[in-house]
């Protein structure tokens, strides 16, 4: 019979290749940013480099909302991994999903680059609906793990407002979806209102327990009054 602290490591051992293969599929993702990045500069024997870069802006502007998108989906990956002390068979198969996103976001970012003179609210359409779909399988990621029981119990009311994060983002990025078609500046804003509250995924959730936790004790005295 093996001992309980001997499965608890090996619990924590598969978590922990699960995630690392994850942190492999977010660095390429990176990396293909880059190689897009690259292949545009061709300057052209008319103009400078300082003007070729000047006035193709719209590949490096993708190429920063590209990465911070990636970057800032890692760290809600760790911080959702941190949680998560055990595995399953069809975990491997959620963060898969979680993980083809990620890999699926160079595209639209090519698009963005391309696209956003010429087709701009299709461009960012695009780029916007690769977002929800990131915020759809994050979600599915916390849910799976919370309603399976995959995290502490200790740490479960957390989780859940980790969990209720993402639930929120998936509407937001819908909502947001929606408003490309009609906006590309306040899409813009919006995104970039999301960038501020999922670059700090733990803080946000923590807040919302704080709120609950208020609103509870507050209910509680108007009831011993």
């Amino acid at each position: 019979m093996s001992h309980p602290k001997d499965q608890e490591e090996t619990r924590l051992n598969e978590t922990a290749r699960l995630e690392a293969f994850s942190d492999g599929v977010f660095a390429i993702a990176i990396t293909l940013l880059v190689l897009e990045l690259i292949q545009i500069l061709h300057v052209q024997k008319t103009e400078s480099l300082f003007e070729f870069c000047i006035h193709h802006w719209q590949p490096f502007f993708a190429f920063l909302i590209g990465f911070l998108t990636i970057l800032i989906c890692w760290i809600n990956h760790h911080h959702v991994f941190t949680f998560i002390r055990k595995t399953d068979s069809r975990l491997p198969w959620v963060n898969g999903f979680v993980l083809l996103m990620i890999t699926f976001t160079p595209f639209p970012t090519a698009i963005l680059a391309e696209f956003l003179e010429t087709e701009g609210k299709f461009a960012v359409a695009i780029f916007g609906f690769n977002y929800f779909m990131i915020g759809v399988t994050s979600y599915w990621l916390c849910a799976y793990s919370y309603n399976k029981f995959l995290t502490d119990s200790k740490d479960r009311e957390v989780f859940h407002f980790i969990k209720l994060t993402y639930g929120y983002g998936v509407i937001y990025t819908f909502v947001a979806f929606l408003i490309c078609f009609i906006s590309i500046p306040v899409a813009i804003a919006l995104y970039l209102i999301l960038f501020f509250v999922f670059a700090f995924p733990k803080e946000f959730a923590i807040k919302l327990l704080e709120r609950k936790q208020k609103m509870i004790k507050k209910a509680a005295l108007r009831e011993s009054k």
